[in-house]
């Protein structure tokens, strides 16, 4: 088991990928039948997710000490005692512990660097917890300085996959908020608003709310280039 563990920056990088994705299907796309399945009456049970890119809802591990870092123990139990959404939000949230957990538990032999490299890597990812609540993981409005540096960069507030985009930039908040007021959705004329998801259109570059174009945050996650509703009807012309 040792021999297939993932090794490198990359392949540690792809396991969290493909298990970030089974747990965000189970609390997003597949979520009724998560909830089912936490059924309170049950054991404690736990959410895993697989380098397959497939979830689970079952038991702990019974070996001590497990061979991977396990998940929270016993979510079913406070499944009836609170709102769906702060339940599904609570899941998330201990669900991104666990990844980060796994994650470093196969990079313990890498170096500084190499260990500083993976997690920029899976800082570039919205959190489960970013996806499940639908906000936005950074203010990632673009600024007129980064709209020249971006023409060949994917600009979805939200993906699946890593990106280059110097418009996610994941600091400094507020001094981003002056400098990206500026910025204007392309179907409402709306302003730019931290608390709000928006997402860009990978072909004309214009940003839309996600709510005018009815794009959620967990169905961005799904989608590989984003084509806005202009340019869709461009296309049919």
């Amino acid at each position: 088991m040792a021999s297939s563990s993932p090794r490198t920056v990359e392949e540690i990088f792809k396991d969290y990928s493909a298990r970030r994705s089974g747990l965000v299907r189970a609390l997003t796309y597949d979520v009724d039948d998560f909830y089912l399945q936490c059924d309170p009456n049950k054991e404690n049970l736990c959410l895993y997710g697989y380098p397959n890119e497939a979830w689970e809802v079952a038991l702990p591990a019974e070996e001590v000490p497990p061979e991977l870092p396990e998940p929270a123990l016993g979510i079913n139990f406070a499944r009836d005692g609170m709102n769906r959404k702060d339940w599904l939000s609570l899941v998330a949230v201990h669900s991104d512990c666990w990844l980060l957990s796994v994650a470093f538990y196969f990079g313990a032999r890498l170096n500084r660097n190499e260990r500083k490299r993976l997690f920029s890597m899976i800082n570039d990812l919205p959190t489960v917890f970013e996806v499940v609540t639908e906000r936005k993981p950074v203010k990632d409005k673009p600024t007129v300085e980064s709209e020249s540096k971006s023409q060949n960069s994917t600009k979805r507030s939200i993906d699946g996959q890593p990106r280059s985009n110097p418009k996610l930039a994941d600091e400094n908040y507020e001094d981003d908020e002056e400098e990206q007021g500026d910025t204007f959705c392309g179907s409402c004329g709306g302003g730019y608003n931290s608390d709000e998801f928006w997402i860009g259109c990978d072909n004309c570059e214009r940003w839309y709310h996600g709510k005018c174009v009815k794009i959620t945050p967990a169905k961005a996650e799904m989608i590989k280039f984003y084509k806005c509703p202009s340019c869709q009807k461009k296309v049919r012309q």
